[in-house]
């Protein structure tokens, strides 16, 4: 049976459009789209189970897969099968869940998975931009519970133009670059990276996007009433008793205003709203604790998250005693771990990063392996967030998304910054050891020091800080330097990176609806004075970069030969390399540049002197005579037919000196004229068309005698 298939197209206005395919594919699932660009095609499906999970969240899970297939490639590795999901997907996971999960009902706690495949890739087109589209589109087309469509675009400024969902290529010149995902109503999800923007302008570019996201989620309606959408479905949520919720409140609310308006650390408060809580828990009877203990704890955190919100709102009072804009008592150090090539502790109130730094050669770069994209990082920068930072016992399970995606967001922060002429290929680790407020941006700061410490030249210092957004409807609070507390119970949460100059990287979730641009940019303006006030911690802690790296550090030299070199430097089985490396306790990596058509090696060792030696090898290997040159040179061996010479300039490279060469008188022994570690100029002739080895002469400097008079010898 031919399957009917609906599609909805939509125009970029610039030729390229979007289409939204539906009725062809995986049918049994809830909903299902391919959603294509070009060659780029996306399968997305959602199933959500009918039955309600015992959990009281929403367990939802987003997973984008990226198929080699779709590249005409193979996968890495001995089984040739797609594994475990790369830095890349998880990534991309990331944005579309960010954005999803607020839309549904907050009492659906049914199993929901939404699956995003990369079936067909087209070089041109970043699949990552049409995920977001994909995974609403299938929800849009069920029956599961979903507030309205919401899509993903990048946007990015490319010689002063907004373009959105750019190629790969386009984005080597861009310096904006963002993923804002939005209804059509709200923005509230904006990641990326700027090349030091300003507010005025990062606001610019999310309008932009909001615009092509609002014509995406008309697309998708307008499929949906093409193919009849489908009656939302029932489902058993969370029981509700307004008495009992009224009761708590009562309780609780007061209490709890009062206990945040103290000003007090995290674990003092924790333990006074805990002696609240169990003293309203107290207040009620077994029985009652038995039917409704759950909505008795939910119920009060709810008058937990009034009381506190109220309090900033009414009085501009925050948890912790500091009024909006106050940023927490920050300390720093440099220099701390006397082994590592550059390290640093950031500390801001009860957060705190340990980051170290590891100097290498390209032979250290991260290897990138993917369907969509090839190369590699010679920057790159790892976050963990280990359960003591929070005070918590818990077993390990791998890197977790988080990690991946803080780190992500301090790596974009920092790599602008260094350098395009760093020799090194440069990884920074950040520690979390204390957490109570972002500490990814701990992690840029500490970063920011330990690459100054490590001699890394960075163009500008790099700060970062954590905003939040409180709002009624009528008034609203930004607060500065967030605390962990107040990420959960504030109405948006961003995250800014950026030099004196401008802002180089943002990552922010927004959960009020209808947020204007006038508010967004004056809350970006006061994490800029947030973030210089950062700044001005770290210039104090470290002023600039060190000039030198350290004397245990890895020293690094940079030079090219001709590719026609390349094999007498590695040597028959690489003999010649490998003799080098242990003789002079270095690292040479040897790599070929297929635009200039070089050799570029890289030596890299902590004693000078050996990398001296390996730089006369080189010079030796590469040296090339010229023709009529004058050149000293060192006896070396005496044979019967002449005497093997070194070039001074060059040790380890011989010619030749034939005996013929030795003087302008016939030569009977070669010991007449030179004797062994005689040092003589010789002037270089070229290749002899005879033999095709090269000739020197010492005679040529001579000067020659006269000739005798042939008229002479026929009288005699």
């Amino acid at each position: 049976m031919i399957p009917t298939v609906h599609t909805q197209v939509i125009e970029l206005g610039d030729g390229r459009t979007i289409s939204i395919e539906t009725g062809k594919l995986a049918k049994q699932a809830n909903g299902s789209v391919v959603v294509r660009m070009g060659d780029t095609m996306l399968l997305a499906t959602v199933v959500s189970s009918r039955n309600a999970s015992p959990v009281d969240f929403l367990p939802l899970t987003v997973d984008y897969r990226e198929k080699f297939a779709a590249a005409g490639r193979y996968p890495g590795g001995f089984f040739k099968r797609e594994a475990r999901p790369s830095t890349e997907e998880i990534l991309t996971m990331r944005l579309v869940d960010r954005v999803l999960r607020p839309l549904f009902p907050k009492d659906y706690h049914y199993e929901t998975q939404v699956m995003i495949q990369l079936m067909s890739h087209d070089e041109s087109v970043m699949p990552d931009s049409l995920a977001g589209l994909a995974a609403s589109a299938c929800i849009a087309l069920s029956d599961i519970p979903f507030e309205c469509a919401i899509s993903e675009a990048r946007v990015a400024r490319i010689d002063g133009e907004f373009v959105i969902n750019p190629g790969r290529e386009q984005l080597q010149n861009a310096d904006i670059d963002l993923m804002v995902g939005a209804s059509e109503s709200s923005v509230m999800m904006v990641e990326g990276e700027m090349d030091e923007c300003s507010e005025e302008e990062m606001a610019e570019a999310i309008r932009f996007a909001h615009e092509a996201i609002k014509v995406q989620c008309a697309a998708q309606v307008a499929l949906a009433e093409k193919v009849g959408k489908k009656e939302t479905r029932s489902y058993e949520g969370e029981a509700q008793d307004e008495d009992l919720e009224q009761r708590v409140h009562t309780a609780a609310y007061q209490a709890c205003y009062d206990i945040a308006k103290a000003g007090s650390s995290k674990q003092e408060r924790s333990e006074k709203f805990s002696l609240v809580k169990e003293e309203i828990i107290a207040s009620f009877t077994e029985e009652e604790l038995e039917e409704k203990g759950a909505m008795i704890s939910k119920y009060f955190g709810k008058a937990q998250k009034e009381a506190i919100r109220n309090l900033t709102l009414d009085e501009g009072l925050r948890l912790d005693g500091r009024k909006t804009t106050d940023i927490r008592p920050i300390w720093c150090e440099v220099n701390y771990l006397p082994s590592t090539h550059g390290s640093s502790v950031f500390t801001r109130g009860e957060t705190q990063a340990l980051a170290t730094v590891t100097l290498g050669t390209s032979r250290e770069a991260n290897m990138i392996d993917l369907p969509t994209h090839q190369g590699e990082q010679t920057f790159y920068l790892h976050y963990n967030f280990p359960p003591f930072c929070t005070g918590e016992a818990r077993p390990l399970r791998g890197t977790s998304r988080r990690e991946i995606g803080h780190g992500n967001l301090a790596e974009r922060a920092l790599k602008g910054m260094v350098p395009a002429d760093c020799p090194y290929t440069v990884r920074v680790v950040s520690e979390v050891l204390e957490s109570n407020g972002s500490s990814s941006m701990a992690t840029v700061c500490s970063g920011t020091m330990a690459l100054m410490d490590a001699g890394i030249q960075l163009k500008k210092p790099v700060s970062g800080i954590a905003m939040g957004l409180i709002s009624d409807g009528d008034r609203y609070a930004v607060l500065s330097d967030i605390l962990g507390d107040e990420d959960h119970l504030g109405d948006m949460d961003f995250k800014v990176t950026g030099t004196a100059d401008g802002i180089t990287a943002c990552q922010m979730d927004i959960k009020v609806k209808g947020l204007s641009y006038e508010i967004l940019v004056n809350a970006l303006k006061q994490a800029r004075e947030g973030r210089l006030h950062i700044l001005s911690k770290l210039t104090d802690a470290i002023a600039a970069p060190n000039e030198e790296v350290k004397a245990h550090a890895p020293k690094m030299v940079t030079t090219t030969i001709a590719n026609e070199y390349i094999g007498a430097l590695i040597g028959p089985g690489g003999k010649v390399i490998q003799e080098m490396q242990k003789e002079t306790n270095t690292t040479i990596v040897i790599n070929e540049d297929p635009v200039t058509e070089e050799g570029i090696v890289e030596i890299l060792g902590t004693d000078q002197a050996g990398i001296d030696a390996v730089l006369a090898k080189i010079d030796s290997i590469t040296f090339k005579p010229e023709m009529g040159s004058v050149y000293e040179v060192t006896v070396i061996k005496i044979l019967d037919f002449g005497a093997v010479v070194e070039y001074n300039d060059a040790p380890g490279n011989e010619v030749l000196l034939h005996i013929s060469e030795l003087a302008w008188e016939r030569t009977n022994e070669v010991t007449d004229v030179v004797n062994m570690g005689d040092v003589i100029d010789v002037k270089y002739l070229g290749m002899d068309q005879r033999t095709r080895k090269p000739k020197v002469s010492r005679k040529a400097l001579l000067k020659r005698p006269p000739r005798p008079d042939r008229r002479d010898q026929r009288e005699r």
